[in-house]
């Protein structure tokens, strides 16, 4: 199985979070991972990956859930939805995301691939 994740990219410290935790699982897991985009490209753009997409999912730093909004208005259902803020990291302005928060996210997200 592989997986296309679509990260909310904002600019607080839990949308840069997603970004780089999805980058650093990118590299750690490529076999498993195809596409890690943010949800700040065209709707274009991200419609044409999810043509080809096998599993979705969506990592959004919290429950504004910008990437989540995005992908319903292309009409289309994660199969696998992740919130930042709900896996205990804390929402703090726009301050740079801790190598630890990096690797805590990217734990939460490796476990929910390992389950399917």
């Amino acid at each position: 199985m592989s997986y296309t994740i679509i990260t909310c990219s904002g600019i607080s410290n839990t949308g840069k979070l997603t970004t780089r935790s999805a980058a650093l699982l990118y590299q750690r897991c490529a076999g498993e991972i195809d596409c890690c985009i943010p949800a700040t490209r065209e709707c274009e753009v991200i419609d044409e990956v999810l043509r080809h997409t096998e599993e979705l999912l969506i990592l959004d730093g919290c429950t504004d859930c910008c990437a989540l909004k995005k992908i319903h208005h292309l009409q289309r259902r994660p199969d696998h939805h992740i919130i930042a803020t709900e896996c205990g990291i804390v929402k703090n302005g726009m301050k740079e995301p801790t190598f630890s928060e990096i690797e805590e996210l990217t734990a939460v997200i490796q476990k929910r691939i390992k389950r399917g």
